[in-house]
């Protein structure tokens, strides 16, 4: 019996990897590795407007990325498969949803990609600028962007290496 094309798409998005990602060396697969410990609750997460404002806000800040001057030239080589799906779950598991990061630690992710504080910044607005799209309230913008502010230390510091 052929799987229906519902059960294909469940298939493919709760799969590690998409078919069009660039292959990657293996690595140590944890939550841990999202770079900050996620919401108690779901609360933030339905401030987000669940997994499919989370799509979206996704979509939004990785065509940011690709126009913005200070950032396209980083991105301009990005497996940009691969960067939707670890976004995705990054973004929904930090904001107290029902998913699981499967990507990289921040530092090996990060790693050689010559970040400075610029391109770290343009990102916190490129993502501030997605989430106002999408209707998402200052004050939870705020809470999860101070989620990720932890971690630019080791993403900037990582990629000087």
């Amino acid at each position: 019996m052929k799987p229906s094309a519902l059960a294909l798409l469940v298939a493919i998005a709760s799969g590690p990897a998409l078919a069009a990602e660039q292959p990657v060396a293996p690595y140590p697969q944890s939550d841990a590795n999202a770079g900050a410990a996620p919401f108690k609750d779901d609360r933030v997460f339905q401030a987000l407007h669940g997994k499919a404002g989370v799509a979206r806000i996704t979509a939004d800040l990785i065509e940011r990325l690709k126009t913005d001057s200070r950032t396209s030239d980083i991105f301009r080589a990005a497996d940009f498969e691969r960067l939707d799906r670890t976004l995705n779950e990054e973004f929904c598991y930090v904001a107290g949803g029902p998913c699981h990061y499967s990507g990289m630690d921040m530092k090996t992710a990060h790693k050689h990609m010559g970040l400075q504080e610029i391109h770290f910044n343009a990102l916190v607005e490129d993502l501030e600028a997605a989430m106002t799209k999408e209707g998402v309230p200052w004050r939870v913008q705020a809470r999860l962007l101070a989620k990720f502010a932890t971690m630019k230390p080791e993403v900037v510091d990582a990629s000087r290496n």
